[in-house]
């Protein structure tokens, strides 16, 4: 049984691609490195992470770029003996203009050495690779328009002005006539693009919408690759924009498949709103999910859902009579020589600056501060449970308050709460909180204890639990019991909708370990292990 979502927590734009009764799913990192993960599955409903590609810095540096850009809607496809990996790493997002670079790279196997990436253009985000049966190859993207309001080619967002179409080759690159062959329906803002064929059509699905609450799946067909594109008789193969109360939301920006035995899915981005600490709103911790959904062939050789309308289900058969995995913890004590797969860290290719895992424990060397866009030594997990405690143990002697490790639950520079071992001047080794409570643009810090509690010399275990919308922060020496530190936090400031909101927040929350050295003399300090326990584990 399938239960939605598949990929929980952080994984959006999810890009699926079947080799034989293997498949796997591609979906985007945004500023997290490596980028890109790729999950691999034989029956749809357990997932396992197999790869993330982008992990050199041939392939990517994402130093210097903003919250929420980097890798872009990744598209992964199979052809000629190898896979071909699609990427955006967008260097800029506010204001008009969109710096979007597109990629490709090509390895035999999902899990290998990546080839150095070819650059393809810059003209929009989005991109996505369709290999015909004659031999062919089709490169597209939606094409940003940074004029202003009306002079696109939809009248909903001007700026999303259609998706463009050119032949491409290893040999050649683009080559050919470039076209723009589909403006969207008037829900807007087109975009994730991804064609197949089928009986002699060629079907285009892309998102509209924008990617929260007026999210949706949009179908379109043509006889030739190159237009004119005919509208799905519903326009839209998903949406919840008109049912609020339905559990998953934003369904969108996904991919269509057919399994090897003649069974048809499609995955889609989602996600799950719960309220915030009040009771009201709706907001989304974990982030934009990765969902799937059965569909069916009408006699008009259109797509409809399996059941009906435009609702995903939560529950819908999958390929075995097999149920989830259930949650379990996860806990490291860094003995491995290698850090755990779970864990990733921010935009920079050059790890020996940030972080060494060795002698069992993870050596963080104190960067740039909470929230820098170049060096932080932030490490850190997805949060893929509503409820859950994380906790560490930290190293640090600090000799300034401009020096400070701990443990963080963080989204972005303007969302995150931190507790912090730190050098309190007239007080010494102490621990505080440090909160920024979704404060855009300035970025202006919350402290949430009066002043600093002096803390012991000696390893400190911090830990943090959080339910729902709030979180609370506890300590204590090893051995010792634990101490609440600090009030009940604002966790849903920790999701796409807290701060400036989901169309400038396209990631998820994140728990993990951090250490920032303002003086820029690097200090050290030392991690010796991690947990992570879902509810239920």
């Amino acid at each position: 049984m399938i239960r939605n979502p598949i990929l929980p927590g952080f994984n959006p734009d999810p890009s699926i691609c079947r080799v034989g009764e293997d498949y796997y799913i591609a979906t985007s990192t945004f500023e997290w490195y490596p980028g890109v993960q790729i999950h691999h599955s034989r029956d749809l409903v357990n997932w396992t992470l197999v790869a993330r590609p982008l992990a050199r810095k041939a392939l990517l540096d994402m130093r210097g770029n903003p919250d929420s850009c980097g890798i872009w809607a990744p598209c992964l496809s199979h052809a000629e003996g190898r896979f071909w990996l699609v990427y955006t790493d967008v260097k800029r997002y506010d204001g008009n203009f969109k710096d979007a670079p597109n990629y490709i790279t090509t390895c035999e196997t999902i899990d290998g050495d990546w080839s150095d990436p070819v650059y393809v253009n810059s003209s929009g985000f989005d991109p996505s690779l369709f290999h015909d049966d004659d031999g062919r190859k089709y490169f597209m993207n939606m094409q940003w328009n940074y004029r202003g309001e009306g002079t696109g080619g939809n009248p909903r967002h001007a700026s999303f002005d259609g998706i463009l179409l050119q032949e491409w080759s290893p040999e050649k690159g683009l080559f050919g006539p470039v076209k723009n062959i589909y403006a969207g329906t008037e829900r807007g803002l087109t975009e994730a693009p991804h064609i197949f064929k089928r009986n002699g059509w060629y079907y285009l699905t892309t998102a509209e919408g924008g990617t929260v609450y007026d999210h949706a799946v949009t179908m379109a067909r043509s006889r030739d690759i190159w237009g004119p594109y005919e509208d799905h008789p519903n326009k839209y193969l998903m949406c919840a924009a008109s049912n609020p109360e339905h559990p998953i939301q934003k369904t969108g920006h996904g991919q269509y498949v057919e399994t090897h035995d003649g069974q048809f899915y499609h995955t889609f981005l989602m996600g799950r709103p719960i309220p915030g600490p009040d009771g009201t709103e709706r907001f989304c911790p974990l982030g934009r999910e990765t969902g799937i959904e059965r569909v069916v062939w009408g006699e008009d050789d259109w797509l409809y859902l399996e059941e009906g309308g435009m609702l995903v289900r939560t529950e819908l058969p999958g390929l075995a009579d097999v149920e989830p995995t259930p949650p379990v913890e996860s806990f490291t004590d860094f003995s491995g020589g290698s850090l755990p797969e779970e864990f990733q860290w921010l935009r920079s290719p050059e790890t020996d600056r940030l972080f060494k895992v060795n002698n069992g424990s993870l050596s963080l060397y104190g960067r740039e501060s909470m929230g820098s866009w170049f060096e932080q030594s932030l490490v850190a997990r997805r949060q893929e449970h509503f409820v859950y405690a994380a906790e560490t143990e930290v190293e640090f002697d600090p000799v300034t308050y401009q020096q400070t490790a701990g443990l963080a639950t963080y989204y972005n520079r303007f969302k995150f709460h931190m507790l912090l071992v730190t050098d309190e001047p007239g007080q010494g080794r102490s621990l505080t909180i440090v909160s920024c409570l979704g404060d855009f643009p300035d970025g202006k810090l919350s402290f949430a204890l009066p002043k600093p509690v002096p803390c012991p010399a000696g390893p400190i275990q911090m830990r943090v639990k959080v339910d729902h919308a709030l979180q609370q922060f506890s300590w204590r020496q090893p051995g010792g019991e634990w101490q609440e530190i600090g009030p009940k936090l604002d966790a849903a400031i920790i999701s796409d909708e807290g701060g400036r909101g989901g169309h400038g927040s396209f990631t998820g929350a994140f728990v993990g370990m951090f250490a920032m050295d303002m003086t820029g003399q690097d200090k050290e300090a030392r991690f010796s292990h991690f947990a992570y326990r879902p509810e239920g584990a």
